[in-house]
């Protein structure tokens, strides 16, 4: 048996498992996969008010995620704002404008181009909350003397997806829509949030409740 040592920077504690029946095991699992294989991702919110314990409790399961090293290299911003929401979008609209007009190679619009994609984003003021993650790349407390002392953090963007993939789900589990928004570049969005500088912007994820009758693509899903 391993076991970590007690004089480990980490303390120890018993692990929370109850193992189960292979009937139990079954009926969980495909469960979820029923749950899950509902997951699509959507372009359009309703204006119904969404409660915030439903994405605070998603953030809180997403920072669950194992990280390299346990550096936990992410933090989530809510916005809600509607006035920051409007500077979120023009900001995006702005980079995806230039994206699709000279930034993207024909391959890439070709491959967009069934989706239905295109530079305006009104999901971006539409959706109740935006949910930004930050990547960390590497910690920068202050020392006592008043100056910075850098160091770095590892497997982060393995960690920072293993998280947003916990918080999709976390998301989906509570009964809301959202949607993964990469505007690239995205550093407007450090700058509009006011960022410290040893975060960089890695995902956008609008979150809602879709609009009553809401038809979405119907896509096959590889294994």
């Amino acid at each position: 048996m391993n076991e970590m040592s007690e004089s480990a920077i980490f303390k120890t504690q018993s692990l929370r498992f109850r193992r189960i029946s292979p009937e139990e095991q079954a009926s969980a699992v495909d469960k979820f996969f029923e749950s899950m294989q509902s997951r699509r991702t959507v372009r359009n919110f309703s204006s119904d008010p969404v409660p915030f314990h439903l994405i605070e409790t998603a953030i809180r399961s997403a920072a669950t995620a194992p990280s390299g090293s346990n550096q936990q290299p992410w933090k989530f911003v809510v916005v809600s704002d509607p006035d920051v929401k409007r500077k979120i979008r023009a900001a995006a609209e702005d980079e995806e404008s230039e994206f699709y007009s000279h930034r993207a190679p024909q391959e890439w619009l070709d491959a967009l181009a069934p989706l239905g994609t295109e530079w305006k984003k009104p999901f971006l003021e539409d959706a109740p909350y935006l949910i930004i993650v930050f990547r960390i790349d590497y910690g920068l407390p202050d020392k006592a003397d008043g100056s910075e002392r850098k160091w770095k953090h590892y497997y982060v963007t393995e960690s920072v997806g293993i998280a947003v993939g916990i918080l999709l789900t976390a998301l989906h589990l509570a009964g809301l829509a959202s949607l993964t928004h990469t505007p690239s570049p995205m550093s407007f969005l450090s700058e509009i949030l006011n960022r410290p500088k040893n975060e960089r912007p890695f995902v956008l994820i609008p979150v809602g409740f879709p609009p009553q009758m809401l038809r979405c693509l119907k896509l096959g899903k590889s294994r």
